[in-house]
């Protein structure tokens, strides 16, 4: 398995895109090509002293920063290293690409540079999180703001896919993000997506509300970017809230510190189980290639369960699966 990374993609890179490549090798045994600025990249491999054999650069002499506009940027910046690592999954060279880099300049060179999938409209991007009852996904996050019913039928369609061969869910649960639950309710896009989704053959269950996204009752919850966007923000921001102020009055005083102390198995299991970075990163679903989008605050670990997630796609063959389930359900129209 060869995998190719941004290196110079994230808040922290290269040095954490560098530990968590390293790490994917000695744990997984995989070929990873380090995609960016030579220079950089090998001065980062002298500090930890890697001697292996299964890491080498690809020299890119252009970054795409973060704040930059995806169309333009991967027009103009053509010696990238996000155009370079989707070269080299279009020439074959690799199996899989990742990437913390800027996500929209991603998600525009990656749909340019590889296409998408026969049958598919538009590409999605999807989270997977642990709820109360067990893992689920969500998509979109963010690769498409202007849905239609028919793109959100594919995110069903995709998500169940990637639920089933990557996930292990025998018969996902399919949910469609709406106010209600009543399939009369919610702007008429929507109510369009409940009926395509009632006559596909998926195991959808109808609409789900966003007080039910946690409960791990519902395996894959689709939307579109707009929402699901503000959806992850918000997850974010409410989760950062709440372990400041909890860290914050467990340390009022010597008896709340001591309670902490006491509590602190609980705190760290607990930790373990919410932390994306033990899901590495979110699968763009849709392109005729095998590509993991990560978070931009992305740590070793992040990275290197990210590439886990990247060959566990290109081993169980996701993207056949998905035009498989496309192009049964054209035949079903």
């Amino acid at each position: 398995m060869r995998i190719a990374i941004d290196g110079m993609g994230g808040d922290h890179a290269p040095s954490v895109v560098v530990e968590g490549a390293i790490a994917a090798c000695k744990e997984y045994g995989f070929e990873i090509v380090i995609v960016g600025q030579q220079e950089k990249i090998e001065a980062e491999l002298g500090k930890i002293k890697y001697r292996g054999s299964k890491v080498e650069i690809c020299h890119a002499s252009e970054v795409i920063d973060m704040h930059e506009l995806p169309v333009a940027s991967v027009r103009k910046k053509k010696d990238s290293s996000i155009n370079k690592l989707v070269e080299l999954a279009k020439n074959k060279k690799v199996d899989a690409i990742l990437s913390a880099g800027n996500t929209g300049a991603v998600v525009c060179a990656t749909t340019l540079g590889l296409r998408l999938l026969e049958g598919v409209e538009r590409p999605g991007i999807a989270i997977v999180y642990r709820g109360l009852e067990g893992i689920s996904m969500i998509i979109d996050i963010g690769a498409n703001v202007n849905a239609k019913p028919s793109h959100l039928l594919q995110y069903a369609l995709m998500g169940d896919a990637y639920s089933r061969y990557i996930l292990k869910k025998e018969n996902p649960k399919i949910g469609l993000l709406n106010v209600g639950e009543e399939a009369a309710k919610g702007p008429e896009f929507i109510k369009e997506t409940h009926r395509l989704l009632s006559s596909t053959n998926l195991n959808f269950i109808g609409n789900t509300e966003g007080d039910e996204l946690f409960n791990g009752k519902i395996d894959v919850i689709v939307c579109d970017g707009f929402i699901g966007n503000a959806v992850l923000k918000v997850s974010e921001g409410i989760a950062e809230a709440f372990s400041e102020l909890l860290h914050r009055k467990l340390s009022e005083n010597l008896l709340t510190k001591f309670g902490a102390l006491l509590s602190m198995p609980a705190f760290k299991a607990l930790k373990k189980e919410v932390d994306y970075a033990e899901y590495g990163g979110a699968p763009l679903l849709g392109v005729d290639g095998i590509c993991i989008i990560g978070h931009g605050r992305s740590n070793s670990k992040a990275i290197k369960n990210a590439i886990r997630a990247a060959g566990e796609s290109a081993t169980q063959h996701v993207n056949q699966h998905i035009i498989e389930a496309i192009a049964c359900k054209k035949e079903l129209a």
